[in-house]
């Protein structure tokens, strides 16, 4: 599984940054390196909405309080 977190200058701004380094915790967390890609990118062009993530073709709009049930909803239940 792939997940795109955008880290373009409006997604910076909302926490994209704080997103990215809870996403390495959780991943850490529940040993999922070997099933889990975390990269970062620019602009996925919905910069009106929160943080954009793709979680492989499905993009998904985050806050940084979320990103645990996110996760755990959206990341976790695709394995």
């Amino acid at each position: 599984m792939k997940i795109t977190v955008c880290i373009g200058s409006s997604c910076h701004l909302k926490g994209s940054r704080l997103i990215v380094e809870q996403l390495q915790g959780l991943i850490k967390e529940n040993a999922l390196e070997d099933k889990i890609e975390l990269v970062g990118t620019f602009c996925l062009g919905q910069c009106q909405t929160g943080v954009s993530i793709k979680i492989d073709d499905t993009l998904f709009s985050l806050a940084p309080e979320d990103t645990k049930s996110f996760f755990e909803k959206e990341a976790l239940t695709r394995l």
